[in-house]
């Protein structure tokens, strides 16, 4: 009995440390493709939720068919918003499709028991529909709004500091370099796409080009004028510091002007809240107390009399 229990004691630990060692030291699969020189890969399979559902969104955009035009169209939007990715536009394709599916399914099953006609119940699932299959539209021309109003505020606070490199001996290329360094965590916005302009030209691309394309990326004014004055320079061969200089002041004035209409318009915004919210207040708060006194004093009064 004694042997037998030895036996399959000396068997188990034998198997144990077989296992042990094919799996920490010996590796047969890397042995066999150094000998047979095949790559044998293992399929990745997304393991988080998230990358499943965006691994679904891919697929499905892939499946909704559109337009060239439509395609550069959405890819400029989405360009114009931050989202850069190379599936950004299957992606955006992709939750439309789900969300036009989706949205309509929970209305007609949150209107299904309702007592509501059935022009009414067919009209709010139209309505879902159109919201989910719009809906990422409006999202993406949101975040694009956002980011170009994140732009313009940081733009003087860009040009100040790249004036300053300009004139301290910095060249053009690394005023745009060094702008996008320190304004990294005050506007990463602007600093990206300052950024975006250095890796251009680092490409091979020409100053004038890149800086063009900065303009068509974030489509803010401000900066479309910062470009053609940047162009305008190196075109005829004047400075770049007075130019900067000069656009910065020019800036400055415009956004001085720009407060004052702000502020010449605050009175004629003032009266509808000014109407609605705090007169009625101001009336009960005065009047009140005068019409409770006229309701138990002077009414019982008269019918007295």
């Amino acid at each position: 009995m004694m042997l037998i229990f030895s036996t399959l004691i000396f068997l188990g630990v034998a198997l144990g440390a077989a296992v042990l060692g094919l799996r920490l030291w010996v590796r047969p699969k890397e042995a066999i493709e150094r000998v047979t020189g095949v790559n044998f890969e293992e399929e990745e399979t997304p393991t988080h939720p998230s990358l499943v559902f965006r691994d679904m969104l891919n697929r499905l955009g892939t499946i909704v068919p559109a337009s060239p035009k439509d395609l550069t169209v959405m890819q400029r939007r989405l360009v114009r918003a931050g989202i850069r990715g190379p599936n950004a536009l299957k992606i955006l394709y992709g939750s439309k499709v789900i969300l036009g599916l989706l949205l309509p399914v929970i209305m007609a099953v949150v209107v299904w028991g309702s007592a509501a006609e059935v022009f009414n119940k067919l009209a709010a699932v139209a309505a879902a529909a159109g919201l989910g299959f719009f809906g990422p539209n409006e999202y993406v021309s949101l975040v694009s709004k956002r980011r170009q109003k994140a732009i313009r505020r940081g733009l003087p606070n860009a040009l100040d500091l790249k004036v300053v490199c300009v004139e301290s001996g910095l060249g053009l290329d690394q005023a745009i370099l060094q702008v996008a360094k320190e304004l990294e965590h005050a506007h990463p916005e602007i600093s990206e796409e300052f950024a975006m302009v250095n890796l251009e030209l680092k490409a091979g691309k020409r100053r004038a080009e890149a800086l063009r394309n900065l303009a068509e990326r974030t489509a803010v004014d401000d900066l479309k004028k910062l470009v053609a004055v940047l162009i305008q320079a190196d075109r005829f061969g004047t400075g770049v510091a007075a130019s900067l200089r000069a656009h910065a002041d020019f800036m400055r004035v415009q956004a001085r002007q720009v407060a004052e209409e702000k502020a010449a318009k605050l009175g004629v915004k003032l009266v509808f809240p000014i109407f609605f919210c705090i007169l009625p207040s101001l009336f009960v708060v005065t009047v009140g107390p005068v019409a409770v006194k006229i309701v138990r004093e002077l009414i019982p009064m008269m019918t007295g009399v």
